[in-house]
């Protein structure tokens, strides 16, 4: 196969006349072509009045390939081989089934993995199944009553499905080819494959999560939602079984002798309950900040300039970073184009923010977070569970600027950066579910990150017009995206007790829906290998 990079289109124009473009660049007829498909779809917006379409396409030819790719720069035109992920052996000699906790991205690639394996996984969700977790959610967001077990944070699929469905990373590793592959086959829009910017949108997401929950099920695997994990049951430091709670506060065992703990980055009682029981953990960095909404049409006109309504565009993004010569620095995470901020508490007293957008990206307002990194070293004390500690100070201090009714804490840019508290709205309008109240956001996040933040947007103002907009809303506190401990593993992926495999963001290992996805990969390949 070979792989040609780099060529350009104008807007709109056909896939035969990219084929008579990857043709003609190395020199070949396209009915010499055996297969050809897009790889890469991207926009470049460089020249604001001449806005063109980037791609790179794989094309096979029945002999030759090698010499061609020999004439051409490796930037250019690379012969490969077409990838295809392949399930490693199963060496598990153990009867018992493997245990998974938790439904996210890496619970649902593991089961998947395990599934296919013909293990016959047992997920354990603590939350519900993604119909009744949708109910759940709007329940919270528009009456405020919050379901600590079923919310934003937890449920089938995860935080992810109530997000962008941004699959964005910057891992490089071979199995996220794979996860794309499921993604799509389970439903997902097809150009994830090649976008340079793939999305899936909170409104198709739950049907993807639901077809991979029933296609694990066919295979024989079961998924308990209502299910909490409690214990895990240790003898000589080897996993023996876990003990979970169902829906009605039944307590029932579960003999196993490997449990994967997919458990999200939001789960702190099962973390607190893992450091109880021996398990080594470290602190971790993690960030903090805000959300910061725009209008669309502003984002749009900054990125495209005389072409921002152009309807082949779609909604404009950006991703932007600041890092001064001797300052901390500022970026921003997690970009909904069209989108709206959404309040994604778990925990009673606690307020966090999100963001969120649907497929069709076509939402008043852009939103995105700016984030600043919290190192160890601003932790109270050494304590492995010290920045969970923190986490929540500042989501307490953002439920008391609030309202104390989980009502987000807001302020106008203009304001914000001034130093002085927002009495009322501004052009802007807010799009939190739960509602907003003007204040001074400087009273719920720690000076080092809000002089950070202040920072980060007269830079970013710089790069991309306008983005200091005084009306602009900045909602917070922003502090679930990344979780603040890692629980240490092994080369097999194993803690210090054997069979107990911690898996993704949760455990400190993933950043994002793409990369938990593939740990969740990695570690069902290390309980097929059966290294103890």
């Amino acid at each position: 196969m070979l792989r040609i990079n780099e060529l350009s289109l104008e807007l709109g124009e056909s896939t035969e006349k990219l084929k008579k473009a990857a043709a003609d660049f190395i020199g070949v007829d396209v009915n010499d072509f055996t297969s050809f498909e897009v790889s890469r779809e991207s926009i470049d917006s460089r020249k604001k009045n001449n806005i063109k379409m980037i791609y790179s396409v794989d094309v096979e030819l029945d002999s030759g390939e090698a010499d061609i790719a020999a004439r051409f720069p490796i930037n250019k035109v690379v012969h490969k081989e077409r990838y295809k992920y392949v399930i490693p052996e199963n060496k598990r000699t153990s009867q018992l089934r493997p245990v998974i906790v938790g439904f996210g991205p890496a619970g649902m690639l593991c089961g998947l993995i395990l599934a296919k394996s013909g293990l016959c996984p047992i997920i354990l969700e603590r939350g519900n199944d993604v119909e009744q977790r949708q109910k759940d959610v709007n329940t919270f967001w528009y009456k405020r009553k919050l379901d600590t077990e079923s919310n934003v944070q937890f449920g089938e699929g995860g935080a992810g499905t109530f997000s962008d469905g941004k699959l964005t990373t910057g891992i490089k590793d071979s199995r996220c080819k794979e996860v794309f592959n499921q993604l799509y086959l389970h439903g997902a829009p097809e150009e994830i494959l090649y976008s340079a910017r793939p999305h899936i949108g909170t409104d198709k997401l739950g049907g993807v999560v639901k077809n991979i929950r029933e296609d694990i099920i066919s295979m024989g695997g079961e998924v308990l939602f209502g299910c909490k994990l409690t214990d895990i049951i240790i003898a000589n430091d080897f996993v023996h079984g876990v003990t979970y709670e169902d829906r009605n506060g039944n307590t029932k065992d579960l003999e196993t002798d490997a449990v994967v703990m997919c458990i999200g980055h939001s789960a702190r009682d099962t973390v607190k309950m893992l450091y109880e029981k021996g398990i080594r953990m470290e602190q971790k960095a993690f960030s903090v900040g805000t959300r910061i909404e725009h209008p669309q049409e502003l984002i749009n006109k900054a990125q495209y300039g005389s072409m921002w309504n152009d309807p082949r565009l779609g909604a404009a993004d950006y991703k932007l970073s600041n890092h001064p010569l001797h300052g901390r620095g500022g970026y921003t995470f997690c970009m909904c184009p069209g989108g709206t901020v959404v309040a994604a508490s778990s925990e009673e007293f606690g307020m966090v923010v999100n963001g969120m957008s649907e497929y069709a990206r076509d939402g008043e307002n852009a939103n995105s977070a700016i984030l600043v990194g919290i190192e160890p070293s601003y932790f109270e004390d050494d304590h492995p569970l010290s920045g969970i500690a923190l986490q929540r100070q500042i989501e307490r201090a953002g439920f008391n600027a609030g309202g104390s009714d989980y009502t987000a804490p807001a302020q106008l840019v203009g304001d914000f950066l001034k130093n002085t508290p927002s009495k009322r709205k501004g052009a802007v309008n807010p799009s939190c579910p739960t509602g907003v109240n003007f204040t001074d956001i400087h009273t719920v996040l720690p000076k080092v990150v809000t002089d950070t933040i202040a920072d980060a947007i007269v830079a970013f103002d710089k790069k991309l017009n306008r983005y200091a907009l005084p009306d602009a809303v900045l909602t917070a506190p922003e502090s679930r995206s990344s979780s603040p401990v890692r629980i240490l593993r092994d080369e097999f992926f194993q803690t210090n007790v054997r069979g107990l495999y911690p898996c993704g963001e949760g455990a400190g290992y993933a950043g994002g829906i793409v990369s938990a996805a593939v740990d969740g990969m990695r570690c069902a390949e290390a309980v097929l290998s059966d290294e103890t």
